[in-house]
């Protein structure tokens, strides 16, 4: 049975049984404290969690994960893989252990004929919790299990939760019995490898305290409501109805093996390295596939790192195996013809996911070759100081500048027998990541506490946005935090955190900024709105001061956001979707928005594209907006069926989570988008756009900064000056400018290569006095001197080489010249091969001399250059290279 119809049965059985279909949520995690989804129930969390209220009591899904922490052992063992299918049916209220369970075995045992997956009952093994009486007998009793194939086990294996205090609750287990080949009998208990589990079945029913570890927490008592999750591994079920050794044997990984195969020549089954490297090769292709598909590109922070990583894994694996070009174009068809059945998606974005995936490869290939160079030197100075551990350093700088992921580092530090210093590179990892986000951990919630926020939610109900209609009206106190503390009340100075019933303040999302204003109580106390977020779904957090008076829970006031800021924020908000839409239309899908930020009269918009757009085409963009602005188009905003707002065209950026029914904002005829944002109602009063240019921000992605309004007015306006300026200062018309200042430069160009010749010429000019004042110590020429202040680092090296060429090469000589550039004296000093095996090194010459300079330098022995701080001490240093030569000829 292939992976396709594993799905399809799985989804059609239990929506046959009143549950409601939902559909895969994207890789990219709607949770603060996950990069990706790493398990089939994420998607659920806020309703087993109590945040939102489910809009079902039963649902079912088949979820895309991916996890990481195990990469490494990715293709040594037969079961670890970075992407899986996680099969997954819930109960909210509803059904509990008995409906469970009764549930998993019917269609695990149904006959293939009848809708189910045909598993001889005789073959599967059920483990539960030690203390869970309840779900043994059920096994036992109602389904008929026969006791012997049931077993108990502890905490660690039979017990669920978070991670932290809230929901947690027995498991049970069904493994299946693979057969004798695959190790001893005995069960679960006993051999894992040949009693695989296939399904999990999590009763939450009880509320867990703090604690640490899996089992280590108090049981404060009975959840209100109990909850069924469940997980299929599909990729485990499909080993099994396939009937292949091992999840890279399977119908979606096997087919990119054999094109790994294929581009290599490297036979699957011949030595157990290629076959790590080509299991490798499918797993993280699949997995870069099915990131790239769901907006995740290539960076070194973040999500974006965990692509980079796995993708350069791939292609490094692949030039192991003997690849010698570009692989990742047909590996990347070969993912999607396997895996589009199931991802409909992936078949038709497969340019921009082309796109994004050929441009890392590119970049990776042109960063081995580089990188690889610097490991190669820093293994061999490690190994010539009798070292055995490449520095943190050297590895973060291969990670920095390179683009190496410190697996690859690893990995080919021991290929050459070394060890890497993970500490040192992960603490300056760390030092980079903390500068680049202390400013965004401080104003999102992102980990922090959100306990009040939820009691809130639960109390009062989601905050209804009124923003869309009204920008200013009465409203009522629900919620109020006074330095980050649940409160009462608060008085004339304090930082509050208010929750409204009712709001016309925008809460910053879908790259809109929040809206700024005040609200008046009717007591007379004011409170200045800073910042709107939501750190829990529909609850808005109004965060700011209280300017006057005594601000209390319950109180009436009148909210009022600042008008002109909102109108300044609307233009550029469908400024941004014009010029996506344009964007799009000059490049094709593949320029996806990756994100944006709206604010008062200016934007910026980020978009995949593997390349510069060129300056033409950037200008053509620009046209295009304005020409709409024109137009005079309607805009206008409707909430529909997410499944009508695709029918009809409607663009949705990547990573945004929609729910049922969403909002698509239309521009005329010109653009429809999905958008929670607030807008402008005709392209006319957005009056001008200025696109100000565009540059990359990671590999694949470019960003567009443009002024919108008056801001793009004052921008022009400006311009306009110094065109007029410019037309004044070289004579001409504005159309002769870049010809005229192209001339002038050419000519200043030319002049400054002139002064130059002048300048090394004069300079030059005294090499034949300097030969002539040479001085012998103890048989060695040594000519020193200070020439014009002024002289370049350049010129004084060529004077210097010069008047060593005028000696005799049989005569050991020094030259030794010295000068002071802005202040601070430089110094050169070159010797002779005759001079040089006398002893005397010019790096160690010039060392001396600008340790008394107050500064340093080095070199090679024939030539080196130094200087200092003190150019008072030119005539010491002089005489300390006197000395110096004195002792050493």
């Amino acid at each position: 049975m292939e992976s396709a119809e594993i799905r399809r049965r799985w989804l059609s059985f239990f929506e046959e049984r009143g549950h409601t279909v939902v559909p895969s949520a994207s890789l990219i995690a709607d949770d603060p404290t996950l990069l990706l989804v790493p398990a089939g129930m994420v998607p659920f969390k806020p309703y087993f969690l109590g945040e939102v209220k489910p809009p079902f009591s039963r649902a079912s899904s088949v979820q895309k994960c991916v996890r990481t922490p195990d990469i490494e052992e990715v293709g040594k063992t037969t079961r670890h893989g970075t992407f899986f299918q996680m099969c997954g049916n819930f109960s909210f209220g509803d059904y509990f252990k008995e409906g469970a369970i009764k549930l998993a075995w019917e269609l695990l045992t149904t006959p293939v004929e009848h809708g189910g997956y045909g598993l001889d009952p005789e073959k599967l093994w059920i483990t539960v919790y030690e203390q869970d009486d309840e779900a043994e007998r059920i096994w036992r009793d109602v389904v008929g299990v026969p006791a012997e194939r049931i077993q108990r086990l502890g905490m660690g294996p039979n017990f669920w939760s978070m991670g932290v205090p809230g929901p947690c609750g027995p498991c049970s287990e069904i493994n299946y019995d693979r057969g004798p080949e695959f190790g001893v009998e005995g069960g679960p208990a006993v051999n894992d490898e040949r009693y695989v589990e296939i399904w999990n079945l999590v009763f939450m029913q009880y509320e867990r305290g703090e604690g640490s570890g899996k089992d280590d927490f108090p049981i404060l008592g009975d959840l209100p409501a109990k909850n069924i999750d469940t997980g299929l591994g599909l990729e485990r079920l499909a080993m099994i109805l396939q009937g292949v050794q091992n999840m890279y044997e399977t119908d979606t990984l096997k087919v990119v093996i054999d094109k790994a195969t294929e581009l290599t020549g490297v036979q699957y089954g011949k030595a157990h390295e290629s076959d790590v490297s080509l299991r490798v090769v499918a797993d993280h292709m699949r997995t870069s596939v099915m990131l790239i598909g769901d907006g995740v590109t290539p960076g070194n922070e973040g999500r974006g790192y965990v692509l980079r990583r796995i993708m350069r894994r791939a292609v490094r694996n692949m030039r192991l195996l003997g690849a010698t070009g570009p692989v990742v174009q047909d590996l990347v068809d070969t993912v999607i013809g396997t895996m589009g059945e199931q991802y409909p998606e992936l078949i038709t974005d497969r340019k921009r996911i082309e796109t994004v995936a050929l441009a890392e490869e590119a970049a990776f290939l042109k960063a081995l070759k580089g990188g690889t160079n610097i490991l190669d030197t820093a293994v061999t100075e490690t190994k010539a100081s009798g070292g055995t551990v490449l520095s943190g350093d050297k590895a973060f700088l291969l990670h920095d500048t390179w683009g190496f992921p410190i697996d690859l580092t690893l990995e080919m530090a021991a290929e050459q027998g070394l060890s890497v210093d993970e500490d040192g590179f992960r603490r300056l990892m760390k030092e980079q990541r903390d500068r680049a986000k202390a400013d965004a951990r401080a104003k999102k919630t992102g980990h922090a506490d959100v306990t009040a926020y939820r009691e809130i939610a639960d109390s009062k109900g989601a905050t209804e946005f009124t923003g869309y209609t009204s920008t200013e009206g009465e409203t009522t106190v629900v919620g109020l935090l006074v330095n980050g503390v649940p409160s009462p009340a608060a008085s004339e100075g304090d930082e509050v955190e208010v929750v409204l019933d009712r709001t016309p303040f925008y809460a910053e999302g879908g790259g809109q900024i929040a809206d700024q204003g005040r609200i008046r109580l009717h007591s007379g106390a004011v409170i200045d709105v800073r910042d709107v977020q939501q750190p829990v779904p529909g609850v808005s957090v109004h965060k700011g001061s209280v300017q006057v008076g005594e601000v209390t829970v319950g109180a009436t006031a009148y909210a009022a956001i600042d008008v002109r800021r909102r109108r300044a924020i609307a233009r550029a908000h469908s400024a941004t979707h014009l010029t996506h839409q344009a964007l799009r239309d000059a490049l094709g899908p593949t320029a996806a928005q990756a994100g944006s930020e709206n604010q008062p009269g200016r934007f910026r918009f980020d978009f995949g594209s593997p390349n510069a757009v060129p300056g033409a085409v950037l200008t053509d963009v620009e046209q295009k907006i304005n020409e709409v602005l024109a137009r005079e188009l309607e805009v206008h905003a409707e909430v529909m069926p997410i499944d009508e707002a695709k029918r009809q065209g409607a663009i949705a950026e990547f990573g945004e989570k929609y729910g049922e029914k969403v909002r698509v904002v239309t521009i005329g005829d010109f653009s429809k988008e999905l958008c929670g944002g607030t807008h402008v109602h005709n392209t006319a009063q957005l009056g001008l756009v200025k696109l100000l240019g565009e540059s990359s921000i990671g590999s694949g992605v470019r960003r567009i900064e443009a002024l919108v309004g008056v801001d793009a007015y004052h921008f022009l306006a400006k311009e306009h000056t110094v065109v007029a300026q410019l037309q004044e200062l070289v004579k001409g018309r504005p159309e002769e400018l870049p010809e005229k200042i192209s001339s002038m430069l050419g000519k200043l160009k030319d002049a400054e290569k002139e002064i130059e010749k002048f300048r090394a010429e004069k300079v030059l000019q005294a090499a034949a006095g300097l030969v002539e004042s040479a001085r012998d110590i103890r048989g060695v020429a040594l000519v020193t001197g200070q020439v014009p202040d002024g002289t370049t680092a350049d010129d004084l090296r060529r004077l210097v080489l010069d008047v060593r060429g005028r000696i005799p090469g049989d005569r050991p000589a020094v030259v030794a010249l010295f000068t002071t550039v802005g202040g601070k004296p430089l110094t050169v000093i070159a010797t002779n091969e005759a001079a040089r095996e006398r002893g005397l090194k010019a790096g160690e010459l010039v060392r001396t001399a600008a340790k008394t300079l107050g500064g340093g330098g080095g070199g090679k022995p024939d030539v080196a250059q130094g200087g200092g701080q003190n150019p008072e001490a030119v005539g010491e240093a002089v005489a300390a290279v006197e000395r110096l030569v004195g002792e050493t000829a």
